[in-house]
């Protein structure tokens, strides 16, 4: 099994083996999060194509099954079918045992703060693709459900996000080479702004953002549709 499939499979087997826990009972979420994720990943999926053609970023066969759909590895694939599944179960884990947290502030200032610089980073790395790209979807999501449709579970969605980061920050890290000699998805260095945590691009913050963003309107749509 390669590294990256290891790692995508770790993703998705804490919050896989802890569905059935009978506080949050996350299996019964299922439909409208494998829903959520199969229409948002189709238009992730073609991003990451055209990206991988471009030479935008790339992915070291050392650490690949060798299984490819188009340019993508079966990994790559994988992590936007996980990544979401994690991401919602740690925010139904929240709502379940932590029902009373007051985050109103939190948005705001999350909301406000984000829109502020991926503005600034659309503007001044215009010409980068990653970086001006992940930006402007970024801004564009969070001004349209946190500014103008006023989405009542922003909140809850930001404290969700700010605690992935903390095992993401070590799945990403191993992609990005902060545990090995080479990394497992490389970018282009012409088309990121150059800071990194550690190994991670920053740019793969607001990436994940924008991409979990879009996960969770549509699971919140379908999940109000099935009650």
């Amino acid at each position: 099994m390669s590294l990256y499939f290891i790692l995508m499979v770790g993703t998705l087997a804490g919050p896989l083996l802890l569905s059935f826990d009978k506080k949050v009972h996350f299996y019964t979420n299922w439909k409208p999060l494998f829903t959520a994720t199969l229409i948002v990943a189709a238009v992730y999926l073609i991003w990451d194509e055209l990206y991988t053609q471009w030479g935008v970023w790339g992915f070291n066969p050392e650490y690949l099954q060798g299984w490819y759909l188009g340019n993508l590895p079966i990994e790559e694939i994988c992590f936007f079918l996980f990544v979401p599944y994690a991401c919602i179960f740690v925010y139904e884990c929240l709502k379940a045992y932590f029902p009373n947290l007051k985050l109103k502030k939190l948005a705001g200032i999350f909301a406000f703060s984000i829109s502020i610089l991926c503005l600034v980073l659309s503007i001044i790395y215009l010409e980068n693709l990653y970086t001006s790209a992940a930006s402007i979807v970024a801004l564009a999501l969070t001004i349209w459900l946190y500014y103008r449709r006023k989405v009542k579970w922003y909140a809850d969605f930001i404290l969700a996000f700010l605690v992935i980061q903390i095992p993401f920050f070590f799945v990403n890290g191993a992609l990005t080479g902060m545990f090995t000699p080479e990394p497992i998805v490389w970018y282009k260095e012409v088309e990121i702004m150059g800071p990194r945590w550690v190994s991670i691009p920053v740019e793969d913050t607001i990436y994940n953002y924008g991409f979990l963003l879009l996960v969770f309107f549509f699971y919140k749509k379908f999940k109000k549709r099935k009650g």
